[in-house]
């Protein structure tokens, strides 16, 4: 299984409904995540807007692609991208950039 964890920069003024989108995310999205393997999925969010997400998968890149291929996928983009600093144009999953691990306890 492939532990994976990638930063995000929320826009400090949209944290709060930011934290309310994802009290609430549609079903649909949660069962395409599921469907494309994305396990044990959490997103941590500091007061500063840093976000971090971490989530075990087989193939990462296979997971990424599963949901690029779902219409789910393009709404919620479509729809969390105004929450995001420095974007470069790239929906907000396309600019998630695994981080190395560099040590693991288990």
């Amino acid at each position: 299984m492939q532990r994976v964890c990638f930063l995000l920069k929320v826009r400090e003024d949209r944290i709060a409904e930011y934290r309310e989108c994802h009290a609430a995310v549609w079903p649909e999205m949660r069962q395409a995540l599921s469907a494309t393997g994305w396990h044990n999925y959490s997103l941590f969010l500091r007061d500063d807007g840093l976000l971090v997400g971490y989530l075990e998968t087989d193939d990462f890149e296979a997971a990424q692609a599963g949901m690029a291929a779902t219409d789910v996928n393009a709404r919620w983009q479509a729809e969390m991208a105004p929450f995001f600093e420095s974007l470069d144009g790239e929906r907000p999953d396309e600019a998630m950039k695994p981080l190395t691990e560099v040590f693991h306890l288990a």
